[in-house]
């Protein structure tokens, strides 16, 4: 082989390697850093470039997806001198490939650092129980102030949690204790609560009850008495009913004198201009013998005028009779 083959061959590697240097493909979700001479040139975005071997350098890719870094709980002080371990997590995302790799040196370990600080400087404005019950409101003002502090290193600060907050033995059980009692006192309250709702409902079944007896009482006693009321009723028809059918049989002088005041009645509401009484008015006998004349009636009442006259003539013939 000559010398001139062994150099085209040699020529050829180069440029293959070359070339192998010169493409760079940067994947999604990344960037790459371009330095030409150790100066920053370009930032490589997703997909295929082509940059000068031998001459242009290129970073580590990196990433631009959300990270979550979780630290190391920090001693905390809070305003009424009680020390307590909080633990953070961070979520944030780099939004500026050159500033990340150009704005701070481990940028990471600056953001706990930072993180650390921050939480002390809030949580010692607040008391204890101050503390445990604004975790919204401690988590909200460390992500402005971490976010307003990174945005130089091309860092978005997105959400920052307190993970734990755990305070000293001592005051956690004194805690646990003030705990327990409020649930004692709740339960005391919801127990004494019920009683007075029970002894409330059984009242007002007692009082129901004694009206429902009463009314009950007094509609047995009103049916009880029309029943009563009834019976005298038919027992006095009754009486009145036989009564009257014996004097029709057989009639005697009481009965003979209720019926000449009953005819008396009738004379009394007719038509009739003259009416003769006896001045022995007990005597139906002779009550009935004094109605001698009676003006004819119109033409509706001719019957019963016919009827009246016929009984006043038999019982005329009766006390003649008897006169005799």
């Amino acid at each position: 082989m000559s010398a001139w083959a062994i150099v085209l061959i040699i020529l050829g590697a180069l440029i293959l390697i070359s070339l192998c240097f010169s493409v760079r493909i940067v994947r999604q979700a990344t960037a790459v850093v371009v330095e030409r001479l150790g100066k920053y040139r370009k930032t490589l975005e997703t997909g295929i470039h082509v940059i000068f071997p031998f001459v242009d350098r290129t970073s580590k890719a990196i990433s631009l997806k959300e990270i979550v870094a979780d630290f190391q709980p920090q001693p905390v002080i809070t305003k009424d001198n009680v020390t307590m371990q909080i633990d953070t997590v961070v979520y944030f995302q780099i939004t500026d490939a050159k500033l990340f790799t150009y704005g701070v040196d481990s940028p990471i370990k600056a953001i706990e650092n930072l993180t650390a600080t921050t939480l002390r400087n809030i949580v010692g404005e607040l008391e204890l129980d101050e503390t445990l019950t604004s975790r919204d409101t401690v988590n909200t003002k460390m992500r402005v102030i971490l976010d307003e502090a990174t945005d130089p290193w091309g860092i978005k600060i997105n959400r920052v949690e307190l993970k734990n907050i755990l305070p000293p033995k001592d005051i956690q059980d004194a805690m646990e204790k003030q705990m327990r009692a409020e649930r004692e006192r709740r339960e005391q309250i919801l127990k004494a609560e019920g009683e007075k709702r029970a002894s409330i409902l059984v009242a007002e079944g007692e009082k129901q009850a004694q009206i429902l007896r009463a009314e009950a009482e007094k509609e047995s006693r009103i049916l009880k008495a029309e029943a009563d009321k009834a019976a005298l009723i038919a027992v006095a028809e009754g009486e009145s009913k036989a009564i009257e059918l014996i004097n029709t049989s057989n009639p005697d002088a009481a009965y003979v004198t209720l019926q000449g005041f009953e005819a008396l009645k009738v004379l009394a509401n007719g038509n009739a201009t003259k009416i003769i009484v006896p001045s022995d008015i007990q005597n139906v006998a002779g009550l009935l013998a004094s109605v001698s004349e009676v003006i004819k009636n119109d033409t509706k009442n001719n019957s019963t005028n016919l009827e009246i006259n016929k009984s006043v003539n038999i019982q005329k013939e009766k006390i003649d009779k008897k006169g005799e």
